[in-house]
C-alpha cells in the first residue's frame, strides 16, 4: 500500500512537471466537457476529462495493488 502511494505521488509529480506537454494531449477539451459562458460569467465542468482520469487512476491503482 505504501509503495503504491509513493509511486502514485511520483507519477503525479511527473505529470505536474510535464504539464505543458501533457496539456497538448487534449485533456480538458474532450467532447464531454461542458462549458457555459454568459457575459463575463463562465462555468467549466470537465466531466469527460474527470471520467478518463478516474478510469486511468483506477486501472493504475488495481495494477499496483496486485
Amino acid at each position: 500500500m505504501q509503495r503504491a502511494l509513493v509511486i502514485l505521488g511520483l507519477i503525479l509529480l511527473a505529470l505536474g512537471v510535464l504539464w505543458p506537454w501533457v496539456g497538448r494531449l487534449g485533456l480538458g477539451h474532450l467532447p464531454g466537457d461542458l462549458y457555459w459562458r454568459s457575459g463575463p460569467f463562465a462555468v467549466y465542468v470537465p466531466l469527460a476529462s474527470c471520467m478518463v482520469l478516474s478510469l486511468l487512476f483506477s486501472v493504475l491503482w488495481w495494477w499496483l495493488s496486485r
